[in-house]
């Protein structure tokens, strides 16, 4: 079955705000803790995360932490998200888990050709799926035989996971992936994410996103030109996340 990818964030540091917010004063402040932390929680920390993050001072933004759920994305995402190595992964297991009715992802490049070409596609996962079951046959079933007949799987075949990253590596992550140079499904997924994390703490994630966003797109001559166009995405993601929190 055709599946689109589906990014919840199911996790995080309570507070990330305040808690970035209290790291970062410990290091200038000669007041105790329990004064420092009430005083904190009572205050409006949005202009100091700014000020911190003008000044590069990120070491504290690594105190808070989201946890994301990511289902509907391809193995192929996965050699990719992965990469992004100061992050956690659980992924479901093609070992333990039978992938005998595997789900997949059709590029948008492929759906674009028409129905005919979608149908063909449709067909050669199912061909695959057949082939798949004739090995775990062969192989006697059980968890030798999905370790094995695993081998033929696509690439287009659907995996499930949990990742959870810091602040500062969702950073660095949006910075990379948000942009229009980075492959379709990480950047679909990456934007997906920015959106979660902009409703629980905008302030932390005001200014993030590709690099076009803050200058020179850093891409040079390979730039898509298209910053303006990226830069209205992201005020529609804080446009919405703000209307989120007014409902609340």
């Amino acid at each position: 079955m055709q599946v689109t990818p589906q990014v919840k964030l199911i996790r995080y540091t309570a507070d990330p705000e305040a808690t970035v917010a209290l790291a970062a004063k410990l290091c200038y402040s000669d007041r105790e803790l329990p004064d420092l932390t009430d005083n904190i929680m009572e205050s409006d920390n949005s202009t100091f995360i700014s000020r911190l993050t003008e000044m590069g001072h990120l070491s504290p933004i690594e105190h808070a932490s989201f946890t994301f759920s990511i289902e509907g994305v391809s193995r192929a995402l996965l050699a990719q998200i992965t990469r992004h190595r100061i992050a956690s992964f659980s992924v479901r297991s093609q070992r333990y888990v039978s992938e005998d009715s595997f789900n997949y992802v059709v590029p948008p490049a492929i759906e674009e050709l028409g129905a005919p070409s979608v149908a063909r596609y449709k067909g050669q996962m199912d061909t695959i799926m057949d082939w798949y079951r004739d090995w775990q046959n062969a192989l006697g079933r059980g968890e030798r035989s999905n370790e094995d007949a695993r081998f033929i799987l696509p690439n287009a075949c659907e995996t499930k996971m949990i990742v959870t990253m810091n602040a500062r590596e969702l950073m660095h992550f949006f910075e990379l992936r948000c942009c229009n140079r980075a492959q379709w499904e990480i950047r679909g997924v990456a934007w997906q994410m920015f959106g979660e994390v902009a409703k629980v703490a905008p302030n932390l994630f005001r200014d993030c996103g590709p690099g076009c966003l803050r200058g020179a797109c850093p891409e040079g001559k390979k730039s898509c030109g298209k910053a303006a166009e990226v830069k209205a995405k992201r005020a529609e993601i804080f446009a919405a996340a703000d209307t989120d929190a007014k409902r609340k």
